[in-house]
């Protein structure tokens, strides 16, 4: 045969190769479609992120100026200079201006009360797009019929329809619309902070607005083509800025929008990722078991002159051909998906996505698959280049410890393969790196796991134990067996799937109330100081408790320990966030801390004398973090005008999870009870109260007040949590199920290596039901130790993420540990039980005729 070989040409034998991989797969097709079925769920979910991802990147680009309206958005939330009104009135091109607060509104046929954004608009906007509304004429025609567009969810909520009328304030509008949706927000925001369209000149007749009221005030302009509006805006940022007025234009919000979902992307990555990952365990234990019940056929190949490379190339050439197949087939696959997600995600999309193949997300899908295919196919495949011609008569496997530069090569390429996947799906050198290391450790772990097993079992076996268990046992170091291979393919299987379970778990339970029953259900804002006692009568008549009545001060932080705003943003060493001196915050003042707070550090000072000079405060722990100030440090607040030098006294963890009015900064009593302040009431309904007349008799009383039912805001944030929760599952679903075909595929395509010991065992007298108990107790000990190592790893690699990436305490979820336990070890003794149980319902001969 080698003659033959010498005188044929290369073509001629790569032609043969062909065919002997060809035949050689005739038998052994089963085995190979486990090992393409991890290669087309894990291109299937890279392909369908990755096709998503590019969709709504360029529905982003084309869409920019639909989501903004405008071609420039100026928000003002403070009163401005006259000189800067003057600016914005006469800006060149068309104006619209939008005037947006929350407040309550009234709809008089049910009694129903409900806390909206009322949008007082004045102009044509949108310039781009359009408000949709029932009927689509309400849009334009609502400022002309002097009318009122309320969302739709509102309506349905309080069973009113149009031509029912809505109390805004003091004025009784007719709803001449529903509204639908607007440019640029998506239906999750809507069913939060619902809307209400009001014209313009009607603001004032209600009354709402008022010294002190939160208002923010939209204007939006649309330009000549020929006009930049970063051109124009460009000469007055500073002065805007100084006035601090936001401007936003059609570059600027396709810049943040696609920022904003960039990091829904990369979380939509990740989750590909981490099913590509099982892919590849998939591909390399499904080769590796594969290739360990070839070695009698490239032995006999040997016999015949086949050199080693060539029985290499003959097997390579399968696995190729099959990583070809499956990367075309998850390719498919997941264009097909990628159409699911506009469904999955529309109520956290702003706008539709249309949804096209994209062929460069295929290409690289492809490409992906045939290198996964390629690498982690290649450390098993490399073995057989040694196997002897000897091992036809006896098992002659080669050193393990004898060094192979081929091995340690794939070993670097996989490693800088995991790498930069990792990063290109990441965009985090930092975390790619970490995430790889992690997984090396896993592996490390987890073969290190296997080894003491099979050395302990080996060194201290129980042979005063029954047979069957002495042989379930022998079974995990004896030639053949699996325990290396599956012990890290079902270990590392698990900790992925256990890191998402684990990781949505500890997200989720952020979202949780804790003891709602038992809290305060209602709440009432933006009591003034002489509508307090009214009010209290009011709900007192009820029989409602008035269970606190909080303060309120706004206030804005002007310097940190002797250092103003203009010094600190002018240090590049500082890296404050921008709300830091931009938000209004809203401060209270009490001489005891209440139940959902912890002293950190610190001591509590709660009164002070008014004519103490520095002012001692306590801070909440995460905001003094964001401020990077400690305790001793000095913050001087801007209280409407007056500049109030405070200490850090304290700090405090707050229970934000819990229903009470938690506040970030919190002054002594004694020295802001002059301050211009109003007040939030704080009570708790039961069934019996008839809180729609309650609500009907403040807000006919007092428009200005807010009354907000945290019974209706809780069911809200259930049905928004309760999406999220599914957008989560649904996303983790890839990986789970890639997971779980891994870990089947693992066990099934093992009992090929188990054969010979079952037939022997049959043919020396060995019941059906012993062989079944022998092969439950191995698969038994192999679920058991890998799931649990598997947990193991998951718990550290999610209390990782829930300090450094999360910021949240990470609580061991002991239920679903349990529940992955069970059933991953139930799963791979069924799996191992139905591999032995076809195997039995034939005779020993068959079997060993390949029947």
């Amino acid at each position: 045969m080698s003659e033959l070989r010498t005188t044929l040409s290369m073509g001629s034998r790569l032609v043969w190769l062909i065919k002997m991989a060809w035949r050689d797969s005739r038998r052994n097709r089963s085995r190979l479609f486990l090992f393409t079925s991890s290669i087309i769920l894990g291109i299937a979910s890279l392909v369908a992120i990755n096709s998503f991802g590019e969709n709504l990147r360029n529905d982003v680009a084309k869409q920019a100026k639909t989501l903004l309206g405008a071609d420039l958005k100026l928000e003002i939330r403070n009163t401005i200079s006259d000189s800067t009104q003057q600016l914005i009135d006469e800006w060149p091109g068309e104006q619209s201006k939008e005037v947006n607060f929350s407040s309550m509104v009234l709809f008089p046929n049910t009694g129903g009360t409900r806390l909206v954004q009322i949008k007082a608009l004045t102009g044509n906007y949108p310039f781009y797009g359009k408000i949709s509304t029932n009927p689509p004429t309400a849009a334009s025609s609502f400022k002309t019929q002097r009318g009122a567009l309320v969302d739709k969810s509102v309506l349905a909520q309080f069973e009113a329809k149009i031509g029912d009328s809505i109390k805004v304030g003091s004025v009784l509008l007719p709803i001449v619309g529903e509204l639908v949706s607007v440019p640029g927000r998506a239906s999750f925001v809507s069913s939060m902070a619902p809307v209400v369209y009001i014209p313009g000149d009607m603001m004032d007749k209600t009354r709402l607005v008022q010294k002190g009221s939160r208002v923010q005030t939209n204007y939006f302009y649309k330009f000549a083509d020929n006009e930049n509006p970063n051109d124009l805006i460009k000469p007055y940022a500073k002065q805007l800025k100084k006035e601090k007025v936001r401007y936003d234009t059609v570059e600027s919000r396709q810049e943040s929008t696609s920022k904003a979902f960039g990091n829904m992307n990369s979380f939509l990555n990740l989750v590909g990722f981490i099913a590509l990952l099982l892919g590849c365990i998939g591909v390399a234990s499904a080769v590796h078991i594969y290739i360990k019940g070839k070695i009698e056929t490239v032995a006999i190949l040997r016999c015949l002159g086949v050199q080693g490379k060539e029985a290499f190339l003959i097997y390579l050439i399968q696995i190729l051909a099959m990583g070809a197949i499956g990367s075309l087939l998850g390719a498919f696959l997941g264009s097909l998906i990628q159409t699911t997600f506009p469904a999955v995600l529309g109520d956290f999309l702003p706008f539709e996505v249309n949804m096209e193949i994209s062929w460069s997300s295929i290409v690289q899908g492809v490409g992906i698959g045939l290198s996964i295919s390629l690498l982690f196919a290649l450390l098993p495949l490399l073995s057989v280049r040694k196997v002897s011609p000897l091992n036809t008569l006896r098992n002659t496997d080669e050193n393990p410890q004898a060094f192979d530069p081929l091995r340690q090569l794939v070993f670097v390429l996989i490693a800088l393969f995991v790498v930069g996947f990792a990063y290109w799906q990441i965009r985090s050198w930092l975390q790619a790196v970490a995430f790889t290391l992690f997984i090396g450790f896993a592996f490390l772990m987890l073969a290190g796991m296997a080894k003491i097993l099979m050395w302990s079992v080996r060194k201290f076996f129980p042979s005063s134990w029954s047979y069957m268990w002495r042989q379930g046992l022998a079974n995990l170091y004896r030639p053949n067996n699996q325990t290396l291979i599956l012990l890290v393919s079902i270990g590392l299987g698990t900790m992925l799937i256990s890191f998402l379970f684990f990781t949505q778990n500890m997200l989720l339970s952020q979202l949780t109330m804790v003891d709602r029953d038992n809290q305060p259900n209602m709440v009432l804002f933006d009591i003034q100081a002489a509508q307090k006692k009214e009010i209290a009568d009011i709900t007192k008549t009820y029989n409602l408790p008035v269970i606190q009545e909080v303060p309120i001060v706004t206030m804005r932080l002007e310097a940190i320990n002797g250092r103003s705003r203009k010094e600190i943003e002018a240090d590049s060493t500082i890296n404050l966030p921008r709300w830091a001196f931009n938000r209004e915050n809203r401060v209270t003042y009490r001489d005891s801390l209440i139940d959902s707070e912890t002293l950190n550090a610190g001591k509590w000072i709660g009164s002070v004398d008014e004519s103490e000079e520095i002012i001692p405060i306590s801070l909440e722990e995460s905001y003094a973090k964001a401020l990077g100030v400690k305790q001793g440090d000095e913050l001087v607040y801007n209280v409407q005008g007056a500049m109030m030098t405070t200490t850090v006294a304290s700090l405090r963890a707050v229970a934000w999870n819990r229903i009470q009015t938690n506040f970030l900064i919190v002054f002594p009593s004694g020295v802001l009870e002059q301050a211009p302040q109003f007040y939030v009431m704080v009570t708790r309904s039961d069934e019996t109260t008839d809180l729609a007349a309650y609500k009907e008799s403040v807000v006919s009383s007092f428009p200005n007040v807010s009354v907000i039912d945290l019974t209706l805001i809780l069911k809200t944030i259930d049905d928004i949590f309760n999406k999220v929760s599914f957008v989560i599952t649904f996303m983790a679903l890839f990986s789970i199920i890639t997971g779980i075909m891994v870990l089947i595929g693992s066990v099934i395509i093992s009992k090929f290596q188990r054969v010979k010991e079952s037939v022997l065992l049959r043919t020396l007298g060995a019941q059906r039901n012993q062989i079944l108990t022998i092969t439950a107790l191995e698969y038994a000990f192999l679920g058991t130790l890998a799931s649990l190592t598997g947990i193991l790893l998951a718990l550290i690699g999610s209390f990782a993420a829930s300090y450094f990436m999360f910021k949240v305490p990470f609580v061991p979820p002991l239920l679903p540990m349990v529940t992955i336990f069970l059933v991953i070890t139930g799963l791979t003794v069924f799996i191992g039980l139905s591999n032995v149980r076809g195997i039995l319902k034939q005779t020993p001969l068959a079997v060993l005729r390949g029947e």
